[in-house]
């Protein structure tokens, strides 16, 4: 395995393994990400091991993931971040391994379009991730609220109704027949509290 560890290869195997990583942070599931970006990094290691690599350029390599990490959080002068995000990144990744005679061993053409279309288009892809994760949910029931249903079922304490192109448990305190329109005035958790629809609201206990 050693005489097929190229810088280049080692540098595509760190960079695969902190992408990999990143995207098992941001969706946790079955640990399936994780374990192969503890895979890709370990191997990257063991590169790093049999390839002479320049500390400082890890240091500006590990920096750029710092600005990339602030470019998604903060909204505001993300583009700075981020585009100092990618100059470390990709100055860090041309010289973070070295030739015994101390040139760079990673191709500049490849470390320069790796770090611009990995880190670019990872920006857009983990900013997507947080943006939804911060929307409100798509089915909130609260609103629901006032809206007008129809009684799929007889609804005898419980049952079941139809709204905006759903179907949802409904309570009622007084029994109502099957297909009679109704209308939602409060919900428990996901059950929907309903009246009929020309029952004043009072009614409702």
């Amino acid at each position: 395995m050693t005489a097929l560890m190229t810088p280049d290869l080692a540098y595509l195997l760190l960079v695969s393994g902190t992408v990999v990583l990143i995207v098992a942070l941001l969706t946790p599931g079955t640990g399936f990400l994780e374990f192969a970006a503890a895979i890709l990094l370990l191997m990257a290691g063991y590169g790093a091991t049999q390839l002479e690599t320049n500390p400082w350029a890890v240091g500006v390599w590990l920096v750029g993931m710092v600005f990339f990490a602030l470019s998604i959080r903060r909204s505001r002068h993300a583009g700075v971040w981020l585009a100092l995000a990618l100059l470390a990144m990709m100055v860090g990744s041309v010289f973070v391994f070295r030739t015994p005679e101390g040139g760079s061993a990673v191709s500049p053409w490849l470390a320069v379009t790796v770090s611009l279309l990995g880190g670019g288009i990872g920006w857009v892809v983990t900013r997507k991730v947080l943006e939804a994760e911060t929307q409100p949910p798509a089915h909130d029931p609260d609103r629901l609220i006032g809206r007008i249903g129809e009684a799929r079922t007889a609804i005898a304490k419980e049952g079941t109704v139809y709204v905006e192109g759903e179907l949802w448990t409904a309570h009622s305190a007084q029994p109502i027949p099957a297909g009679s329109a109704v209308k939602i005035v409060g919900r428990e958790g996901l059950i929907l509290h309903v009246v009929r629809a020309d029952t004043p609201e009072e009614g409702q206990g």
